[in-house]
């Protein structure tokens, strides 16, 4: 074997079959590459408007491959494998919790992000990040963290995955958080009305890769919420009868698969659900950013509405979904009456930290003279897991 100090890096448009060169690549190779193939209102990682505090940049990384691998090896997102996604975390071997739900998320926002000539990774670490600031217990602990903090600024997850990676997260000496690129955190303030840049310039949306990230999220939750309610059961078959997506998505299965039975085959189901979803996204997303004429990364993030969408069929249909998703599975008494007795115990424990917050530990207690005493249990207890708060008791 010969030695690799001979080797050299693959250069764009280069005869990569000559003997002696490698698959060995520099950051620098790889920015070029994505100048190369990437569309030009994509945001290319050379052109990141930066990150709080100066770093060198990595030798084999990119800035959002580094940005990624910082997500994916940070304390909130291994907690995110114990916290509900809509059943709670531990009541079945098969349904999603937080962490599948956004690996799930990651995976559709490359699909998309691909499709559209988008920045794959910088899609990619948004979907990843998206969620590291959902409490315990899903949306009815978001409910309760935000009645709790009323007064004090209130609870908001997307704000709290921000807070997260911006500063809770701990794991560099040289900063507070992971310090992570400006559009990663930008895809986290995707509800946001208006931005401003780093250097002072306003505009009214994310970049296109942040917009595709919340855009995965949605066909996600339509598509595998509804796959978890049918396998609980407390969804079944025919309340679906009159959903077009489901009775389009049956129709398409039974097109590709000889015998399929909707019952027995859910997940062929689901994933021609999935593809009707993914395929009217990137048709509309593409036919917005040719209407508007877009040819920048700020071009899109000026353009008066957003670039990423379903269009107004699928708009519509999703709705209809989302309804039946709401009425009879996430408002149903065996999903959101066990998640609002446990968050009973969620709002014991608030005061009782309010009332002894030494108790938190010295990190979190130390943000009390920082933040106030009640961000900092509400920040406290926001990163506990489902089975953390479960176990607490008062002499704790």
């Amino acid at each position: 074997m010969g030695s690799w100090r001979g080797w050299s890096p693959i250069i764009p448009g280069g005869d990569s079959g000559v003997e002696g060169e490698s698959m060995w690549k520099k950051r620098e190779t790889m920015e070029a590459e994505e100048r190369a193939v990437l569309a030009p209102f994509a945001v290319c990682s050379a052109d990141s408007l930066g990150r709080e505090i100066a770093e060198e940049p990595h030798a084999y990384r990119t800035h959002f491959q580094r940005d990624r691998a910082r997500v994916i090896h940070s304390s909130a997102f291994r907690r995110l494998d114990g916290k509900t996604q809509v059943f709670l975390n531990g009541t079945g071997d098969h349904f999603r919790t937080r962490l599948t739900h956004t690996m799930e998320v990651a995976s559709i926002s490359r699909t998309l992000a691909r499709a559209l000539s988008l920045n794959e990774d910088l899609a990619e670490t948004v979907a990843l990040a998206h969620d590291l600031g959902h409490p315990p217990f899903g949306h009815v602990g978001e409910e309760a963290l935000d009645d709790l903090m009323e007064g004090h600024g209130g609870f908001d997850h997307n704000e709290q995955s921000l807070r997260m990676v911006s500063g809770l997260e701990e794991k560099y000496p040289d900063f507070p958080g992971l310090n992570l690129s400006y559009e990663v955190l930008e895809g986290l303030r995707k509800h946001e009305r208006r931005f401003e840049s780093p250097g002072g310039r306003e505009y009214r949306h994310p970049c296109i890769e942040g917009q595709v990230a919340d855009l995965a999220d949605e066909i996600t939750y339509y598509s595998h919420d509804l796959d978890d309610g049918l396998e609980s059961g407390l969804l079944r078959p025919e309340m679906l009868g009159g959903i077009a997506l489901w009775a389009e998505a049956i129709a398409q299965a039974k097109r590709e698969m000889a015998g399929l039975e909707p019952v027995r085959d859910r997940g062929y189901v689901i994933r021609c659900l999935i593809n009707r979803e993914v395929d009217d996204a990137v048709m509309e997303s593409a036919g917005r950013i040719a209407e508007g004429g877009v040819k920048s990364v700020w071009d899109a993030r000026d353009c008066e509405g957003s670039l990423a969408g379903f269009s107004r069929e699928i708009h519509e249909k999703n709705a209809e979904l989302k309804r039946l998703l709401f009425a009879n599975l996430y408002r149903h008494p065996e999903v959101r009456g066990v998640h609002e007795r446990n968050c009973e115990l969620l709002r014991k424990a608030f005061f009782h930290y309010i009332q002894q917050p030494e108790k938190m530990g010295d990190r979190f207690f130390a943000l009390v003279g920082k933040n106030g005493k009640e961000r900092a249990v509400c920040d406290f207890l926001a990163s506990k897991t489902d089975r953390a708060l479960l176990r607490w008791h008062p002499g704790d």
